[in-house]
């Protein structure tokens, strides 16, 4: 179920925002904010992405109490939070406080609605792309961080090729660059021990997708396995020995693109998580504000 279509009469006397806290919670209650930051969202990006938020529990009747916290400061604080690299205890004083922005975050993230709401606005982008909703290729890549000293010694290791002390980021990609599956694993697991779970769960999550484009850390056994297992062909792209300097290799630059998105925000320019679940929360939450700002963007046709 998604957010209510219908809204209801307000709480309030004279209402500011058609969140469902404000419509049907307490939200009220509390003082509205303007927007002053960067990465808050525009009215534009509000009216794309609203309709598309998960329906509260306690609004399906399933236990809990009404929310007292306006969803849309939630969003901003949680972009706010991504976008500047900062901590949760230093969430500026205008936004809700920081243990209530934490526990919608973490409720998020525990329950799979972040990752829900950011198919739900794939879908979207992909549409006004003059795409199909789902897609029928991919991009699969990895990238190596550093981890900060919040990340526990069980969820880190050492990258011997890329010299990085850290995690890895192991993403799929369509072939616009959308996010369609994440891992995030300690930095010496190997990309194709990696990509064996991760490509499983691409077949399980995107059944009409039937190619996927690797670079040459998948060759070996793996290609044949995603024939023979998974009903999927896994296309090497390789550079050739004559190649010299940079060259733009087919497909490949796709999911490099990908991860140059992620690092401006300043939050996944390191790992800072001690729970790799919640490094893949933060990389999800970055796409989903790239995706939500593409969705208001005005389009061509829109301008004429």
């Amino acid at each position: 179920m998604f957010y209510a279509l219908e809204p209801a009469r307000f709480n309030s006397a004279a209402p500011s925002c058609d969140c469902l806290a404000h419509v049907y919670g307490n939200a009220a209650d509390h003082p509205d904010r303007v927007r002053r930051y960067p990465s808050g969202m525009t009215d534009a990006e509000w009216a794309a992405i609203r309709p598309l938020l998960p329906v509260p529990a306690w609004l399906q009747g399933r236990g809990g109490r009404p929310e007292g916290y306006c969803h849309r400061q939630l969003l901003d604080a949680i972009r706010y939070l991504v976008a500047g690299g900062i901590s949760w205890r230093a969430l500026p004083a205008d936004f809700p406080d920081w243990s209530r922005v934490y526990a919608f975050f973490r409720r998020w993230r525990e329950h799979g609605l972040i990752t829900e709401f950011h198919d739900w606005l794939r879908g979207k982008v992909r549409e006004c792309e003059g795409r199909q909703a789902e897609p029928t290729a991919g991009i699969i890549d990895a990238q190596s961080v550093r981890a900060a000293a919040t990340v526990p010694a069980a969820s880190r290791g050492y990258d011997g090729g890329k010299k990085v002390p850290g995690r890895k980021r192991h993403i799929v990609t369509d072939t616009l660059g959308l996010l369609l599956v994440v891992r995030v694993t300690a930095a010496n697991i190997g990309d194709r021990d990696a990509a064996a779970g991760l490509l499983s769960r691409l077949r399980h999550l995107h059944r009409d997708i039937t190619l996927v484009w690797a670079d040459g850390g998948y060759t070996g056994s793996l290609v044949g396995w995603c024939r023979d297992k998974l009903a999927l062909s896994l296309e090497i792209v390789k550079r050739t020995d004559d190649m010299t300097g940079f060259v733009v290799l087919p497909r490949r630059w796709v999911a490099e693109r990908t991860f140059a998105w992620l690092m401006n925000s300043r939050r996944l320019a390191r790992d800072y998580e001690t729970l790799p679940a919640t490094s893949e929360a933060m990389i999800w939450w970055s796409m989903v504000t790239r995706m939500s700002r593409r969705l208001a963007r005005p389009r061509a046709a829109d301008r004429r």
